[in-house]
């Protein structure tokens, strides 16, 4: 979401050159009102539970009158250019992470690798090493839980890390027996030998 917004001002930016600061407000009001796909409804609407109503935007004649019809039809010239410019900055966001995105599913026969990373769960159980692997595996899958989370069965040095991983953490696997490698542990003596 933080992408879509400096996009957005970027490019407000490059197009009211030398002014775009009296423009910063519009911005705001612009975003906080354009409809978010996640949450289905607008921030302002999210966060006070009401449709937001401003007299900047009003456009019945009668309400128009109020403030002048000039400053109306100026600034909602201006919200309609920085609606435009968030839509662009949103499709272009979204073709960034649709060219990383694969849609992966797996059955509950199928082998999988396991992502090691320090920061999971499963990077912090095994001791690190210097060369540690980024995946560990072949792992088979149990079942499916939801659309994006499996749950599969660890190896026994792991056993008391949860079981249910997110797609994004598995990589597809075609089972091979000649491939199974058991993680041996380096044992050290005491002179820092082994």
């Amino acid at each position: 979401m933080n992408q879509i917004l400096e996009d957005m001002l970027r490019v407000c930016v490059i197009e009211w050159t030398g002014s775009w600061d009296k423009h910063l407000l519009l911005a705001e009001f612009t975003y906080n009102n354009s409809f978010h796909l996640r949450i289905q409804m607008a921030l302002y609407e999210a966060l006070y539970r009401k449709k937001c109503r401003s007299p900047l935007c009003w456009t019945e004649l009668s309400e128009r009158s109020i403030l002048g019809p000039d400053l109306v039809d100026q600034t909602t010239q201006k919200i309609e250019v920085i609606r435009q410019k968030l839509l662009t900055a949103q499709s272009r966001q979204k073709s960034y992470v649709d060219k990383r995105r694969k849609l992966l599913e797996f059955e509950g026969s199928d082998h999988i690798f396991l992502k090691v990373t320090p920061i999971t769960s499963i990077g912090r159980s095994i001791r690190a090493k210097k060369l540690t692997p980024c995946f560990i595996g072949p792992l088979k899958i149990l079942e499916r839980i939801g659309i994006l989370a499996y749950r599969i069965v660890l190896p026994p040095y792991i056993a008391g890390v949860p079981d249910v991983f997110h797609v994004s953490q598995l990589k597809k696997y075609q089972p091979d027996s000649s491939h199974v490698i058991e993680p041996e542990d380096v044992e050290l003596q005491e002179n820092l030998t082994y």
